[in-house]
């Protein structure tokens, strides 16, 4: 993509390394500028309720997208700032990434403000764990999750203009006992409640690396095989014959 060399934050953790890697998940910068163009109105506004990393505003930002992000780490929302800023040297117009920190649950309600385009990549369960806050979907028991993560679909969705898409990047993560638990239906569920329904379905393929190493014992063991792809959920809130109207060729 044209963004090249801009680096990849990582999606939790501390600024001293934030274009490195500590093992936590990055966000693809090409993913976000190719679904941005695909799915979102020219200068459009983007709504991100889990913007744990910078990488999805910087983007939007950088092509002329106007961004709000919202997400619960004040440490990361601030390294998030910080590299936009060293990054917006570099571009001397255009939107700046708004980033708030807070609970999209309680902030969402409030906001009056309408979007073109839902876009995020919600913690998957306790896979990776953020922090010790009580409102950090990663650090709930997973009935407690689902919820919460329902109410903040919900909201996101009731903000986002008729006729407009959303897309949430998700994987699947296994319980406690080693089997699936089918987040990647429980999102298109959430969505569809709440008035969006499924439009596009892709595979984001995962860099291999290290994970043939790392699968070994646990299919020798288990029998569990490694998982190396996420899910690309796109959804639809509204007709699908004014999409060529509103988005064009």
């Amino acid at each position: 993509g044209n963004l090249n060399p801009l680096p990849a934050n990582k999606a939790s953790g501390n600024d001293a390394d934030a274009w490195g890697s500590n093992g936590t998940s990055v966000f693809d910068p090409v993913l976000a500028e190719l679904l941005y163009g695909w799915f979102c109105k020219k200068g459009g506004s983007i709504l991100d309720p889990f913007a744990g990393g910078s990488v999805r505003g910087v983007v939007a930002c950088w092509l002329g997208y106007q961004y709000m992000g919202i997400d619960l780490s004040k440490i990361q929302i601030e390294a998030n700032k910080r590299q936009w800023a060293k990054i917006r040297e570099k571009k001397t117009h255009g939107h700046d990434p708004q980033w708030i920190c807070g609970d999209s649950a309680s902030i969402l309600p409030t906001l009056k403000t309408e979007f073109d385009f839902v876009f995020s990549c919600p913690p998957y369960g306790n896979l990776e764990v953020y922090s010790d806050d009580a409102s950090d979907l990663s650090n709930m028991p997973h009935e407690h999750f689902i919820s919460a993560y329902r109410k903040i679909i919900s909201a996101s969705v009731s903000l986002l203009r008729d006729n407009r898409f959303a897309c949430f990047v998700v994987g699947d993560f296994r319980d406690e006992n080693g089997f699936y638990r089918n987040f990647v239906s429980d999102t298109i569920a959430a969505f569809q409640d709440a008035g969006a329904r499924l439009y596009n379905e892709a595979i984001l393929i995962n860099a291999i690396g290290t994970l043939p190493l790392r699968v070994g014992r646990f299919f020798a063991g288990y029998r569990k095989l490694g998982k190396a792809h996420q899910n690309v959920l796109v959804f639809y809130k509204g007709d699908p014959d004014l999409i060529k109207e509103n988005f064009g060729e």
